[in-house]
């Protein structure tokens, strides 16, 4: 066995803690819960009234049952709630800029220090006639419901809960329903200031645990397999007390002409890591009710090497390339389909080989917003793809680029790479930098996730 193999090996059993101390703090759960309640209701007080009011809605009404959580009601929840109870009735009215928004369940108790409770079933036993009162008395212009097609995010309503609601109100109010779609989504996908802030940190915990699992702390080549790496990164997240919304995902790419790509509609096959296999990820976590989703590249070095090679250092430039002309693209009004078809052009253009498959994140990982291209739809995304961009978004800059290696016998490699950007001022800023250098196993150098 090569010298410098066996130093290597040797190595790893002392270096245990020299990548774990870069994790960011992460709060207690009982501090979460408070920073929790705090955003909410700075949400409340300073996002949920101009979202209403650009939309021309004045009533909004939430309705979930406990264990069939409608998704909008998931995310105005207090931290203590991790389920509606019973039947949990939540409406919200605009009584205009003077007085504000006016938030009542109507449900037995307060829904957290927002949702003060409006029912009182020992007065009104019937929980649907005391709502279709309370609407009443306030005599709302539109009344939006969690019902879309397009959107599952706000499709919340249930069938059942839906008959119910419209059964219990007079024929004047039922004319006034509408969709919430507009409404919800805007809701959705806006981050405030503090909640991009604390992107920043959700995203560089997100990025320090893919440092760890791509490093001699976790891969022996040899001997650790693609699957050793994925269940690292789950027990790395329950370990730091965090969530994540997808189980990750760990493929190699190597020299090898029986070795094919991974396709994307499964999950990828089982391999033993070997010295020269260029490895990717694909993770995110869950944390303060926010959703990561990245995706990065590292490189097992051979006995021989001693830092990244010049073909691979090369290809990884053309996946940042192809990032600078999608996020290029964007600007206040575009659709998703309308920037992808864009950026697919210039990157041939530019002769580069793309797909492009970039979503919302938020409060969910696939999140509500406009999605610009999937895979499998390179040609635009009914729907999704015609929601116009708005600011103060967060999105996973997902896509790939297509390189011919020479040195692996003309062997193509998709440089796959997803990173958190916020679109703020006209631009995409990433969070916490993106993916410039592919890591190196053993690591020889300091990690980048620099700029812009």
């Amino acid at each position: 066995m090569n010298k410098l193999y066996i130093a290597f090996i040797a190595l790893l059993f002392s270096i245990h803690s020299l990548f774990a101390q870069d994790i960011p703090k992460i709060l207690a759960l009982k501090d979460r819960a408070v920073l929790q309640d705090q955003l909410l209701e700075e949400r409340f007080k300073t996002l949920l009234p101009s979202l209403m009011r650009k939309q021309g809605i004045d009533m909004w009404l939430i309705i979930a049952r406990e264990y069939n959580e409608d998704p909008i009601i998931k995310t105005m929840l207090p931290s203590t709630w991790l389920n509606a109870r019973r039947r949990t009735i939540l409406l919200i009215y605009d009584k205009g800029e003077k007085e504000g928004l006016e938030c009542l369940a109507v449900a037995r108790y307060n829904v957290g220090t927002i949702f003060k409770s409006a029912w009182k079933p020992d007065e009104e036993p019937n929980q649907w006639k005391r709502l279709s009162a309370l609407i009443e008395e306030r005599n709302p212009k539109k009344i939006a419901i969690d019902v879309s097609e397009q959107y599952a995010h706000s499709d919340g309503l249930s069938h059942s809960e839906h008959e119910g609601l419209v059964q219990s109100l007079s024929k004047k109010s039922q004319e006034k329903l509408i969709s919430s779609e507009k409404l919800a989504v805007g809701w959705l996908e806006s981050r405030t200031p503090r909640e991009i802030a604390l992107y920043e940190t959700l995203d560089r915990i997100t990025h320090q645990i893919i440092a760890e699992a791509f490093s001699e702390k976790v891969i022996v080549p040899g001997v650790t397999t693609t699957e050793d790496v994925v269940w690292y990164l789950r027990e790395r997240v329950a370990e730091l007390k965090l969530d994540t919304w997808f189980h990750p995902t760990v493929d190699v790419q190597r020299p090898d002409p029986d070795k094919t790509n991974w396709p994307y509609d499964r999950r990828p096959a089982e391999d033993v890591i070997l010295p020269g296999d260029l490895l990717h990820c694909d993770f995110g976590i869950t944390y303060l009710r926010l959703n990561t989703d990245v995706q990065e590249l590292a490189y097992v070095l051979r006995p021989e090497e001693v830092e990244l090679p010049e073909y691979l250092r090369k290809a990884l430039v053309a996946g940042n390339h192809l990032q600078d002309i999608m996020t290029g693209f964007f600007k206040v009004g575009m659709t998703g389909n309308q920037i992808l078809a864009l950026s697919l052009r210039k990157a041939e253009q530019d002769g580069l080989v793309a797909q492009i498959y970039s979503h919302p994140v938020g409060y969910h990982g696939h999140a509500a917003g406009t999605t610009i291209g999937m895979w499998d739809m390179q040609g635009g995304v009914p729907g999704n793809g015609e929601y116009p961009l708005n600011e103060n978004t967060a999105y996973a800059i997902e896509l790939n680029a297509k390189v011919k290696i020479p040195e692996w016998g003309n062997k193509e490699v998709r440089v796959m790479l997803e990173e958190q950007g916020i679109f703020i001022n006209g631009k995409v800023h990433y969070i916490d930098g993106r993916q410039k250098q592919i890591l190196t196993i053993p690591r020889r150098d300091k990690i980048q996730h620099l700029g812009q």
